[in-house]
């Protein structure tokens, strides 16, 4: 190993105190990131709608209304209960009844909608739709399906139809197959209970079972897009019957009329809607 020169020698001491005599350059602090708070959505209110009575119609108060509709000019009704069922035709100027078809005993019929010249009809717990001619009224047909019937109406390819849950079902006519179905919303909260459906205007609107409203529903989404409010219901119109609800829906395209009754009602109202504010 070779001797370090003298130079060496003296400059060693003197960088080795130069090193320990160094200091750390300063560091910064970085202040915490805090994000600022998100705002939670603002939930928009579904629109609300007040009906106007502009027509009283005189309506059989034995008849157990599960489905209500308009026909080239006349009510087709479907009416309810074990050996009290039916299939009926109205005049929808003066509720008198023109035409009529029990049904069998055995079963309790449900909602009904007029579909290519047939009506439908579906029965609560026997699992069977009716199929009639609309124009006599006789059989023509018959299908099954699972689970409760309960309101039926239909748009320009399927029957739609509830069955007591938050569900609707998209049916092909011709086969009762289920095309599609579809969960009924309102700011994501199921909707259950639904009961008598219209198709209006491209939305379905629906009664509540021993609710007070009607349900406009979107039948693309599901979603609860507004709220119809009535002026009236079973204790208004003095009915003690505790089944004598709403349930019944009719809606004419070519007046604009739409019609609303209930089970064992006296009375068919026609009702005209308009926008409710926030403030009432």
């Amino acid at each position: 190993m070779s001797r370090p020169t003298v130079l060496s020698s003296l400059l060693l001491p003197v960088a080795l105190a130069a090193c320990n005599n160094a200091r750390p350059a300063p560091v910064t602090p970085v202040a915490p990131r805090v994000d600022a708070p998100v705002a939670p959505p603002v939930a928009t209110p579904t629109p609300r709608f007040a009906a106007d009575v502009v027509a009283r119609i005189p309506h059989a108060p034995d008849a157990f209304t599960q489905g209500l509709e308009f026909y080239e000019g006349s009510l087709f009704e479907s009416t309810g209960l074990y050996g009290r069922s039916t299939v009926r035709v109205l005049d929808p100027a003066t509720g008198s009844e023109s035409r009529r078809r029990d049904v069998a005993p055995e079963h309790f019929a449900e909602g009904l909608t007029v579909f290519g010249r047939r009506i439908y009809q579906l029965t609560y717990e026997t699992h069977r739709c009716f199929v009639y001619d609309a124009a006599t009224l006789e059989p023509v047909a018959e299908h099954t399906y699972t689970g409760e019937g309960w309101g039926l109406t239909h748009d320009d390819r399927s029957l739609i139809m509830s069955d007591g849950t938050d569900t609707l079902r998209f049916i092909d006519p011709a086969t009762f197959a289920v095309v599609r179905r579809v969960r009924v919303t309102e700011a994501g909260s199921p909707i259950d209970q639904i009961n008598e459906l219209e198709m209006v205007e491209g939305q379905v609107f629906a009664n509540i079972w021993h609710g007070e409203r009607i349900a406009r529903i979107d039948p693309a989404t599901g979603r609860v897009v507004g709220w119809i409010e009535l002026p009236f219901s079973r204790d208004s119109l003095g009915l003690r019957e505790p089944e004598a609800v709403l349930n019944g829906i009719a809606y004419e395209p070519s007046s604009h009329r739409l019609l609303v009754t209930g089970k064992l009602w006296p009375v068919i109202f026609e009702v005209r809607l308009r926008p409710v504010s926030d403030g009432g």
